[in-house]
C-alpha cells in the first residue's frame, strides 16, 4: 500500500529483455536506505518487488501483465521513473490509499498552461469513467491527484510548480501515456450500492 507522494526519482540504468519477463534494473536512490530485498516499491504507480540489490541497483521483475497493462514496458536505459517506499502503519498518510495496482494506461489529451496554473486532461477507457468524480482522487504514474472538471470523455488534474518540477510528469505532453489507478473507495463503493 502506497500514499501517492513520490518520495524521489529511480533512473533505468539496465532492462533485461526475456519472452514474457523483463528484468528492470534501476540505480538505488540515496534515501532508500531500509529498503530490503522483498520490499514493494512503487514504480510510477505500479508496485513492484524488489528481487535483488546489487552493486547500488535495485532490480524488479515485470511479468507479461505488467508489460502489457502498464507504461512500463516502454522504459528504456535513461528512463526516470517516479518511486515511492510502501507506507508504514505510523507514517502519516499524505495523499490517499493507493495499492498500485494499475487499472489501465490513460492518455495526456491536453496540457492548458497559464500563469500559476497547469491542467492535464487526461482520457481512459470509458468503463473507468465511473470510478472518476469531482474531488475525488486519482493516482497518474504514482501520484496522489484530486479530480477536477470531469467530461465524458476525459477528466482534468491540476499540478502545483512542485509536483511538476520533483516528478516525471512535467516532461509529459500531449498524447503520452501514463499509469492510471482509479481511488480504491470509490470501487468498493460502487460495488456495494449496486449489491455485487
Amino acid at each position: 500500500m502506497f500514499t501517492g507522494i513520490v518520495e524521489t526519482l529511480g533512473k533505468v540504468v539496465e532492462l533485461s529483455k526475456k519472452e514474457n519477463l523483463y528484468t528492470l534494473v534501476l540505480k538505488k536512490p540515496g534515501i532508500f536506505t531500509d529498503v530490503r530485498v522483498g520490499d514493494s516499491v512503487s514504480n510510477d504507480g505500479v508496485c513492484l518487488t524488489v528481487t535483488a540489490i546489487k552493486k547500488g541497483c535495485l532490480y524488479f521483475d515485470l511479468m507479461k501483465e505488467t508489460l502489457e497493462a502498464t507504461t512500463l514496458g516502454r522504459l528504456v536505459c535513461g528512463s526516470e521513473v517516479n518511486l515511492e517506499r510502501a507506507m508504514q502503519a505510523q507514517a502519516r498518510i499524505g495523499g490517499h490509499f493507493v495499492t498500485g495496482h494499475v487499472d489501465a494506461t490513460g492518455t495526456i489529451k491536453a496540457i492548458r498552461v497559464l500563469p500559476n496554473y497547469v491542467e492535464y486532461r487526461l482520457s481512459i477507457p470509458r468503463p473507468l469513467m465511473r470510478y472518476v468524480v469531482p474531488k475525488g482522487s486519482v493516482t497518474i504514474d504514482g501520484i496522489s491527484l484530486t479530480v477536477g472538471k470531469v467530461a465524458p470523455q476525459w477528466f482534468a488534474v491540476y499540478f502545483i510548480p512542485h509536483t511538476l518540477a520533483v516528478t516525471t510528469i512535467g516532461r509529459k505532453k500531449a498524447g503520452d501515456l501514463v499509469n492510471i489507478e482509479t481511488d480504491l473507495l470509490a470501487k468498493y463503493l460502487l460495488k456495494k450500492s449496486k449489491g455485487d
